[in-house]
């Protein structure tokens, strides 16, 4: 008789089936194993799951139940700390187990039959057999590693400094979570590499998980750990994961990792989903960075993902950062006072001028020409940057050329047809393109309100900062030659670096060597370059028009704008032989404010602290915990409706439940409103705040909730609702 088996596939929360249903096969199959399987009318992957084991009986009716159509057996099975991964992230983040499992796995996984597999992995076996061969017949066979402490330093092994070494001591001794707060330039990554070399030293089956926030930094991070570990490991151990990768790589980099062969994972937020069974240390750099909050599908976070699973591997972890999120720096307070991680400073630069952070210089707007985009005092500040032969980097997070269209005459603006929201001017190709749905016309020859011929840009974005700046630097020649492709005597190069810039696969590489190279004397773009990059000549960073995140209604706005701002400071001075005299200039029409002489002290733990007081007496996390619902329907109307009812109905209902009252009673739901781009491809949305004290109390109450919000959605009222969705832990209310 044909054993059943339990098979998780990928189903939306909302479904009538379960994410796990019952298969036939000719006999068990070990819980993990990967598994091809009927579902309607097509063919889906799935993972055979835990609660594997069925006994015939009257609940199932046995001549129903489908055979499985394949086993990947040439694949082994997915662990039980993955398994319970999956599990956990599913239930926080209030989803479907197996759309959280199933879109865990490489997309390509999900397109193979066991045959096509089978194939995959004899090239892949083949292509690493004639890597190693190669390797050895030019005498790089891997070597043995020894543990960092105790080999003798090399070119590769750079000498630790005091704050470094006492970090990596630490630990060494402790079992974390840790919290590195490092200043920029401080060393982090030495730290990160000093680490992993110590963990391979001493277990020769571990592996690391290093993640940064983004694509971009994946390479030069990339660089350096296969500098490192390549002649040690073999190039096949150090491998990435990202969404930038061709699906064939990906494959190849997650079966690297699930089998063992890959000691070492890049990789940006997906990567924390990776299988590696040997796990044993994970590093998540830039920790404060939001980009590691999943903004679609389940919206988790990878940084706390990456504790849990630490705690659930024992594998030790470290958050690196040199502006940490408030919620980690207030988890990183002493034990007395409840903090869960361990506070690791490094304050210092690594070199000569560590003591010498860039000087951070304000200047006051309103004393300057009242259209001036720049003051006069910065521009001769960077006239002089570029006569040194030094670089500079002007930061201002809007990309294309002006915000919007504007006609004096009749008020008309560039709004979007589609969204609540302007499109925005880009001068290069004369077009009002929508940067949230994508809607994009040519600029109209006068205005489509009144007929005015004379429609101008309001505000400003970085082409058009590129654009003054190499108007006002026509007269000025680099002093000496920096490289053969840009001699001496050429006009000032501008250079522009943002996600319009970047579209052509391998265009940000090539911009960024050139910055690197010296070939660019100004360098502009948004948050893209102010975060993570090791550019050793830029001695002067400015910052354009930073105000608005000072005034927004988002209670998280100040710390993101005093991480940035710290971050793009930290890109200058990186070179102990340019860095003393590097300079930060924050052009401000506000230049008292609490967070500008912060910053000009680079004292975050004085923001923090003032933060965090200040939300303990909001309420605002992290002293109490939330979770949007957003709901997407054709008319306002109807997404708010859903909401306000979904509300009423749990109130209603939920309070009559056996022992539920203490949980409502914990928890607070607001009224629905408009998000703040309320409308998007015309498809209307609104978002329901949801609040409690207790972490444990709202997350009863969520997944209390869910079975009303499905009812919800089936009332006459919320006819034209289209999807909803919960975010947990939002980062943007």
């Amino acid at each position: 008789m044909s054993a059943w088996i339990s098979v998780l596939v990928h189903t939306p929360a909302h479904a009538a089936l379960g994410p796990v249903l019952t298969y036939r096969f000719a006999t068990p199959l070990p819980a993990g194993t990967l598994v091809r399987v009927p579902l309607g009318k097509r063919e889906t992957l799935g993972v055979v799951w835990q609660d594997a084991a069925h006994e015939s009986s009257g609940e199932i009716d046995n001549d129903k139940v489908r055979e499985i159509a394949g086993v990947l057996d040439t694949v082994p099975p997915l662990g039980e700390a993955w398994q319970q991964l999956m599990r956990f992230s599913a239930q926080y983040y209030q989803r479907s187990l197996g759309e959280v499992a199933l879109a865990a796995l490489p997309p390509q996984l999900r397109d193979l039959s066991p045959l096509q597999m089978q194939r995959r992995l004899l090239r892949s076996q083949r292509g690493a057999a004639k890597a190693a061969k190669a390797m050895a017949l030019a005498g790089e066979a891997p070597q043995e590693i020894s543990p960092a402490s105790e080999a003798a330093p090399s070119s590769l092994e750079p000498t630790l400094s005091a704050e470094q070494a006492a970090a990596v001591g630490q630990i060494a001794a402790h079992d974390g979570p840790f919290l590195l707060f490092g200043a920029t330039g401080s060393g982090k990554t030495e730290v990160y590499l000093h680490c992993v070399q110590t963990l391979l030293a001493q277990d020769p089956s571990a592996q690391a998980l290093v993640m940064v926030p983004e694509i971009n930094l994946t390479p030069q991070l990339e660089a350096r750990f296969r500098e490192r570990f390549a002649p040690m490991l073999g190039a096949q151990a150090v491998v990435s994961l990202h969404s930038g990768m061709t699906n064939p790589q990906r494959l190849a980099a997650w079966l690297a990792a699930h089998e063992g062969s890959a000691r070492i994972v890049l990789g940006t937020r997906m990567a924390v989903f990776a299988s590696m069974p040997q796990l044993k240390f994970i590093v998540v750099d830039e920790e404060h960075d939001p980009s590691y909050k999943s903004g679609e599908g389940a919206r988790y976070s990878a940084r706390d993902l990456a504790v849990y699973r630490g705690r659930l591997q024992g594998a030790k972890v470290l958050l690196g950062s040199a502006t940490p999120s408030l919620e980690s720096w207030h988890q990183s307070r002493p034990a007395a006072e409840g903090g869960r991680y361990q506070r690791l400073l490094m304050p210092g630069r690594i070199g000569a001028s560590a003591q010498d952070l860039p000087l951070v210089r304000r200047v006051d707007m309103n004393h300057q020409p009242r259209k001036a985009i720049f003051s006069l005092p910065l521009l001769d500040a960077i006239r002089a940057c570029v006569a040194r032969g030094e670089q500079s980097m002007v930061f201002l997070n809007r990309r294309g050329y002006a915000p919007v269209l504007h006609c004096a005459d009749c008020g008309w603006k560039s709004e979007c047809a589609h969204c609540s929201a302007f499109r925005v001017f880009h001068k290069a190709d004369r077009t009002l393109r929508c940067h949230h749905c994508g809607f994009t016309e040519r600029v109209p020859r006068a205005c489509p309100g009144c007929g005015n011929v004379d429609i101008a840009p309001l505000g400003r974005g970085t082409e058009q900062i590129e654009e003054q700046l190499e108007a006002l630097f026509t007269d000025i020649r680099r002093p000496n030659s920096v490289s053969a492709e840009f001699p001496e005597g050429e006009p000032v190069r501008v250079a522009r670096i943002d996600a319009d810039t970047t579209r052509l696969k391998g265009s940000l590489q090539t911009q960024l060597a050139a910055v690197h190279a010296g070939d660019v004397d100004v360098l502009v773009g948004t948050q893209m370059i102010a975060k993570g990059h090791d550019f050793r000549r830029i001695t002067l960073v400015a910052a354009i028009n930073p105000d608005g995140a000072l005034f927004s209604s988002d209670f998280r706005a100040p710390e993101r704008l005093f991480s940035l701002l710290l971050q793009a400071a930290g890109r200058a001075g990186r070179d102990a032989t340019l860095g003393k005299g590097s300079e930060v200039w924050i052009q401000t029409f506000v230049p008292t404010h609490p967070l500008y002489a912060a910053l000009k002290q680079h004292d975050y733990p004085a923001f923090a602290q003032s933060q965090l007081e200040e939300r303990e007496q909001a309420g605002m996390p992290p002293f109490s915990f939330q979770a949007l619902v957003r709901a997407e329907a054709r008319s306002q109307e109807a997404a708010q409706a859903f909401l306000n009812a979904a509300s009423a109905n749990a109130r209603q209902d939920m309070a009559t439940w056996d022992g539920w009252a203490d949980v409502l009673e914990n928890v607070t739901l607001y009224s629905a409103v408009p998000m703040a781009i309320a409308r998007v491809a015309n498809v209307e949305r609104a978002q329901m705040l949801v609040e409690s004290p207790s972490r444990g109390a709202l997350q009863r109450f969520l997944a209390g909730w869910q079975g009303v919000l499905h009812a919800t959605r089936a009332q006459p009222e919320c006819k034209g609702l289209i999807r909803w969705a919960i975010d947990v832990d939002p980062l943007a209310i």
